[in-house]
Protein backbone atom coordinates (compact mmCIF):
# COMPACT_ATOMS: atom_id res chain seq x y z
CA UNK A 1 0.00 0.00 0.00
CA UNK A 2 2.88 2.35 0.78
CA UNK A 3 4.36 1.64 -2.64
CA UNK A 4 1.05 2.40 -4.32
CA UNK A 5 0.60 5.67 -2.42
CA UNK A 6 4.16 6.66 -3.29
CA UNK A 7 3.43 6.00 -6.96
CA UNK A 8 0.32 8.19 -6.83
CA UNK A 9 2.26 10.96 -5.09
CA UNK A 10 5.20 10.85 -7.50
CA UNK A 11 2.89 11.18 -10.50
CA UNK A 12 0.74 13.84 -8.90
CA UNK A 13 -2.35 11.67 -9.37
CA UNK A 14 -5.40 13.27 -7.78
CA UNK A 15 -7.95 10.72 -9.00
CA UNK A 16 -7.48 6.96 -9.31
CA UNK A 17 -8.28 5.42 -12.69
CA UNK A 18 -8.38 1.80 -13.77
CA UNK A 19 -5.53 2.40 -16.22
CA UNK A 20 -3.28 3.90 -13.52
CA UNK A 21 -4.05 1.08 -11.07
CA UNK A 22 -3.34 -1.58 -13.70
CA UNK A 23 -0.10 0.12 -14.79
CA UNK A 24 1.18 0.09 -11.21
CA UNK A 25 -0.04 -3.45 -10.50
CA UNK A 26 1.82 -4.96 -13.47
CA UNK A 27 5.22 -3.89 -12.15
CA UNK A 28 7.82 -5.24 -12.40
CA UNK A 29 7.19 -6.41 -15.95
CA UNK A 30 8.91 -9.78 -15.41
CA UNK A 31 6.91 -10.68 -12.27
CA UNK A 32 4.54 -13.61 -11.95
CA UNK A 33 0.92 -12.76 -12.88
CA UNK A 34 -0.10 -13.94 -9.43
CA UNK A 35 2.00 -11.11 -7.97
CA UNK A 36 0.36 -8.63 -10.35
CA UNK A 37 -3.07 -9.85 -9.28
CA UNK A 38 -2.13 -9.41 -5.62
CA UNK A 39 -0.89 -5.86 -6.22
CA UNK A 40 -4.06 -5.02 -8.12
CA UNK A 41 -6.15 -6.32 -5.23
CA UNK A 42 -4.42 -3.81 -2.98
CA UNK A 43 -5.14 -0.96 -5.39
CA UNK A 44 -8.69 -2.18 -5.89
CA UNK A 45 -9.41 -2.28 -2.17
CA UNK A 46 -8.09 1.26 -1.71
CA UNK A 47 -10.04 2.53 -4.72
CA UNK A 48 -13.24 0.89 -3.45
CA UNK A 49 -12.83 2.65 -0.11
CA UNK A 50 -12.20 6.03 -1.78
CA UNK A 51 -15.17 5.50 -4.09
CA UNK A 52 -17.51 5.65 -1.09
CA UNK A 53 -16.45 9.30 -0.66
CA UNK A 54 -15.82 10.25 -4.29
CA UNK A 55 -17.80 8.58 -7.08
CA UNK A 56 -15.32 9.81 -9.68
CA UNK A 57 -12.74 7.32 -8.36
CA UNK A 58 -12.61 4.32 -10.68
CA UNK A 59 -12.56 0.86 -9.07
CA UNK A 60 -10.64 -1.78 -11.07
CA UNK A 61 -12.98 -4.69 -11.89
CA UNK A 62 -12.40 -8.05 -10.24
CA UNK A 63 -10.56 -10.49 -12.48
CA UNK A 64 -8.87 -7.76 -14.53
CA UNK A 65 -5.61 -9.67 -14.13
CA UNK A 66 -5.84 -13.44 -14.32
CA UNK A 67 -3.73 -15.18 -11.70
CA UNK A 68 -4.63 -18.82 -12.31
CA UNK A 69 -3.84 -21.16 -15.21
CA UNK A 70 -5.52 -20.28 -18.49
CA UNK A 71 -7.90 -22.88 -19.86
CA UNK A 72 -7.70 -23.95 -23.45
CA UNK A 73 -10.52 -22.63 -25.60
CA UNK A 74 -12.67 -25.67 -26.47
CA UNK A 75 -13.05 -26.66 -30.09
CA UNK A 76 -16.71 -27.00 -31.05
CA UNK A 77 -17.16 -30.03 -33.28
CA UNK A 78 -19.72 -29.72 -36.05
CA UNK A 79 -22.25 -32.50 -36.66
CA UNK A 80 -20.36 -33.50 -39.81
CA UNK A 81 -17.08 -33.75 -37.91
CA UNK A 82 -18.64 -35.97 -35.24
CA UNK A 83 -20.06 -38.22 -37.96
CA UNK A 84 -16.61 -38.38 -39.61
CA UNK A 85 -15.08 -39.35 -36.27
CA UNK A 86 -17.66 -42.09 -35.71
CA UNK A 87 -17.09 -43.37 -39.26
CA UNK A 88 -13.34 -43.53 -38.57
CA UNK A 89 -14.03 -45.53 -35.41
CA UNK A 90 -16.21 -47.86 -37.46
CA UNK A 91 -13.18 -48.68 -39.63
CA UNK A 92 -11.05 -49.95 -36.74
CA UNK A 93 -9.93 -53.52 -37.45
CA UNK A 94 -11.24 -55.30 -34.37
CA UNK A 95 -15.05 -55.39 -34.29
CA UNK A 96 -15.29 -54.99 -30.49
CA UNK A 97 -12.80 -52.13 -30.51
CA UNK A 98 -14.75 -50.44 -33.29
CA UNK A 99 -18.05 -50.78 -31.45
CA UNK A 100 -16.54 -49.63 -28.14
CA UNK A 101 -15.04 -46.45 -29.55
CA UNK A 102 -18.13 -45.57 -31.55
CA UNK A 103 -20.16 -45.90 -28.35
CA UNK A 104 -17.63 -43.96 -26.28
CA UNK A 105 -17.49 -41.07 -28.75
CA UNK A 106 -21.25 -41.03 -29.10
CA UNK A 107 -21.78 -40.90 -25.33
CA UNK A 108 -19.25 -38.11 -24.92
CA UNK A 109 -20.94 -36.07 -27.63
CA UNK A 110 -24.51 -36.45 -26.36
CA UNK A 111 -24.13 -36.53 -22.56
CA UNK A 112 -21.34 -34.07 -21.77
CA UNK A 113 -19.47 -36.68 -19.73
CA UNK A 114 -15.75 -36.38 -19.16
CA UNK A 115 -13.58 -39.15 -20.60
CA UNK A 116 -12.65 -40.43 -17.14
CA UNK A 117 -16.33 -40.58 -16.18
CA UNK A 118 -17.30 -42.47 -19.33
CA UNK A 119 -14.66 -45.16 -18.92
CA UNK A 120 -15.50 -45.42 -15.21
CA UNK A 121 -19.18 -46.24 -15.78
CA UNK A 122 -20.21 -49.83 -15.06
CA UNK A 123 -22.71 -51.83 -17.03
CA UNK A 124 -25.02 -51.83 -13.99
CA UNK A 125 -25.06 -48.00 -14.13
CA UNK A 126 -26.99 -48.10 -17.41
CA UNK A 127 -30.76 -48.23 -16.89
CA UNK A 128 -32.32 -48.83 -20.29
CA UNK A 129 -35.88 -48.91 -18.95
CA UNK A 130 -35.59 -45.48 -17.37
CA UNK A 131 -33.23 -44.07 -19.98
CA UNK A 132 -30.66 -43.10 -17.35
CA UNK A 133 -26.92 -43.41 -16.91
CA UNK A 134 -25.43 -43.05 -13.43
CA UNK A 135 -22.01 -41.44 -13.08
CA UNK A 136 -20.78 -42.50 -9.65
CA UNK A 137 -17.28 -41.04 -9.67
CA UNK A 138 -17.61 -37.60 -11.21
CA UNK A 139 -15.55 -34.50 -10.56
CA UNK A 140 -14.77 -34.02 -6.86
CA UNK A 141 -16.21 -37.49 -6.26
CA UNK A 142 -19.79 -36.39 -6.90
CA UNK A 143 -22.37 -38.70 -8.46
CA UNK A 144 -25.10 -37.64 -10.88
CA UNK A 145 -27.79 -39.02 -13.18
CA UNK A 146 -27.68 -38.41 -16.93
CA UNK A 147 -30.96 -38.67 -18.89
CA UNK A 148 -30.52 -40.30 -22.28
CA UNK A 149 -32.41 -39.77 -25.51
CA UNK A 150 -34.23 -42.89 -26.79
CA UNK A 151 -31.82 -43.04 -29.74
CA UNK A 152 -28.88 -43.14 -27.32
CA UNK A 153 -30.50 -45.94 -25.29
CA UNK A 154 -30.98 -47.89 -28.53
CA UNK A 155 -27.33 -47.37 -29.50
CA UNK A 156 -26.02 -48.49 -26.09
CA UNK A 157 -28.28 -51.55 -26.10
CA UNK A 158 -26.93 -52.43 -29.55
CA UNK A 159 -23.38 -52.10 -28.29
CA UNK A 160 -24.09 -54.38 -25.32
CA UNK A 161 -25.53 -57.04 -27.63
CA UNK A 162 -22.39 -56.86 -29.78
CA UNK A 163 -20.21 -56.97 -26.70
CA UNK A 164 -21.97 -60.05 -25.31
CA UNK A 165 -21.60 -61.79 -28.66
CA UNK A 166 -17.93 -60.90 -29.11
CA UNK A 167 -16.82 -61.61 -25.54
CA UNK A 168 -19.51 -63.70 -23.86
CA UNK A 169 -17.51 -64.60 -20.75
CA UNK A 170 -14.91 -63.04 -18.49
CA UNK A 171 -15.56 -59.40 -19.42
CA UNK A 172 -15.10 -56.52 -17.00
CA UNK A 173 -18.01 -54.96 -15.12
CA UNK A 174 -17.30 -51.78 -17.09
CA UNK A 175 -19.85 -50.61 -19.63
CA UNK A 176 -17.13 -49.99 -22.21
CA UNK A 177 -14.45 -52.67 -22.58
CA UNK A 178 -11.24 -53.13 -24.52
CA UNK A 179 -10.43 -56.03 -26.83
CA UNK A 180 -8.82 -57.66 -23.78
CA UNK A 181 -12.20 -57.50 -21.98
CA UNK A 182 -10.87 -54.94 -19.50
CA UNK A 183 -11.94 -51.42 -18.60
CA UNK A 184 -10.55 -48.82 -20.99
CA UNK A 185 -7.46 -46.90 -19.90
CA UNK A 186 -7.34 -43.14 -20.35
CA UNK A 187 -3.90 -43.10 -22.03
CA UNK A 188 -5.00 -45.76 -24.49
CA UNK A 189 -8.20 -43.88 -25.26
CA UNK A 190 -6.21 -40.71 -25.94
CA UNK A 191 -3.89 -42.50 -28.39
CA UNK A 192 -6.72 -44.21 -30.25
CA UNK A 193 -8.83 -41.06 -30.54
CA UNK A 194 -5.82 -39.06 -31.74
CA UNK A 195 -5.43 -41.62 -34.53
CA UNK A 196 -9.15 -41.42 -35.31
CA UNK A 197 -8.89 -37.63 -35.57
CA UNK A 198 -6.13 -38.09 -38.14
CA UNK A 199 -8.05 -40.78 -40.03
CA UNK A 200 -11.11 -38.52 -40.11
CA UNK A 201 -9.08 -35.61 -41.48
CA UNK A 202 -9.44 -33.67 -38.22
CA UNK A 203 -5.80 -33.69 -37.14
CA UNK A 204 -5.11 -31.35 -34.26
CA UNK A 205 -3.56 -28.06 -35.30
CA UNK A 206 -3.39 -24.33 -34.75
CA UNK A 207 -5.29 -22.18 -34.01
CA UNK A 208 -7.98 -24.61 -32.80
CA UNK A 209 -6.55 -27.75 -31.26
CA UNK A 210 -9.09 -30.54 -31.40
CA UNK A 211 -9.19 -32.67 -28.26
CA UNK A 212 -11.36 -35.59 -27.15
CA UNK A 213 -12.33 -33.55 -24.08
CA UNK A 214 -13.93 -30.94 -26.34
CA UNK A 215 -16.66 -33.37 -27.39
CA UNK A 216 -18.45 -32.59 -24.12
CA UNK A 217 -18.90 -29.00 -25.30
Amino acid sequence: MRQYLSQLSEHGTDRITVADAAAWATLPAAADPRWWAYRLSVARGFAAWLHTFDESVQVPPAGLIRSGPRRSTPYLYSDDEIVALLDAAGRLRHRLKSATYQTLLGLLAVTGMRVGEAIGVDRADFDAAQGLLTVRAGKFGKARLLPLQPSTVTAVNGYLRDRDRLCPVGASDALLVSVYRNRLRYNTVWRVVHKLLTDAGLTAGSPSRRRIHDLRH
